[in-house]
């Protein structure tokens, strides 16, 4: 039963994010920069009434008194705001399709983050899906003609957050809060640039447009907290193939709501990238059976 709960959860998560992209298309006419701006404030202001909520003010707090992690999350809250702006900027400006790429590249950069930072072992056929991988990125640079720099922006800043979150263990919430804390007030500093110049949406915009942007704070806790639910109620496994979710949504959100090109040649491309990923998938699955049927024999072995 607590299974069920999880994996609704984690399918509930990707789904919100996959459609993220149309949230942020009812807002198109303000900034990216602005947009992120608002994403950080309110995302602290509903972080932290979620940790009053629950109790957790003071475990949030002490974190400011942890040097070593601070420092961390610094580092983090930087990448992450990264991230999020590309992406935003991504949506607004027609290139959906690209950004879905960004998120199936990301789990196979990750594990070449493993590789190198953490000293993670892979298997042939593990090697061969990286591969494969940086062999569709040369062909969709080089024969495509075009360098696909949002997608691996997007891979390479959601790879590093994930690598500095997984060696800093903090709850997601408490990690959530601190990070918008740290860029809490650089983005108002932004957002009162922009009100100042005249073209603030906060004051000039229509209410509609206001109540999208509070409701960012929303759009970004309640699937950050369903996929953590989901991560505490089923197999590792399980939630690894879920993620796939939320890019094969963006992917058709882009081609079939906003019409965005997608000629044979990129689809080409992006064929590869899918190979990459069933091979890698697929090689994990027959692992984890394998490791269920004969523990002893398998365990210690790669990643």
């Amino acid at each position: 039963m607590a299974e069920n709960r999880g994996v609704t959860a984690g399918v509930t998560s990707f789904v919100i994010w996959g459609l993220l992209p149309i949230y942020w298309k009812l807002v198109v006419s303000v900034p990216a920069l602005e947009i992120l701006c608002h994403r950080i404030s309110w995302s602290l202001l509903v972080a932290l009434a979620l940790l009053a909520v629950s109790g957790n003010l003071k475990g949030f707090i002490s974190l400011f008194r942890q040097r070593g992690k601070f420092l961390y999350f610094l580092l983090t809250s930087v990448i992450l705001s990264v991230n999020w702006l590309v992406f935003i900027w991504s949506v607004n400006t027609g290139q959906i399709v690209e950004a879905s790429l960004g998120y199936f590249i990301n789990p196979l950069v990750s594990v070449c983050f493993g590789v190198f930072f953490l000293k993670e072992r892979l298997r042939p056929l593990q090697w061969f899906s990286v591969f494969l991988a940086f062999v569709a990125v040369c062909y969709l640079t080089f024969l495509y003609g075009s360098f696909p720099w949002i997608a691996l922006s997007l891979a390479a800043t959601f790879a590093c957050y994930g690598l500095l979150r997984k060696i800093t263990p903090v709850p997601p919430l408490e990690g959530l809060c601190l990070e918008t804390t740290i860029l809490f007030v650089p983005a108002m500093l932004i957002l009162l640039v922009f009100e100042v110049r005249g073209g603030g949406a906060f004051l000039h915009a229509p209410a509609s447009i206001k109540w999208l942007l509070a409701g960012s704070g929303i759009a970004t806790s309640v699937p950050l907290l369903l996929f953590c639910y989901a991560a505490q109620k089923i197999p590792l496994y399980l939630l690894g193939i879920l993620q796939y979710l939320a890019p094969t949504i963006n992917l058709s959100v882009g081609i079939y709501l906003f019409h965005e090109s997608f000629p044979p040649e990129r689809m080409a491309g992006f064929a590869m990238i899918w190979l990459a990923l069933a091979i890698f998938v697929g090689d994990g699955l027959t692992r984890q059976l394998k490791t269920h049927r004969n523990p002893e024999r398998l365990g210690g072995k790669g990643v």
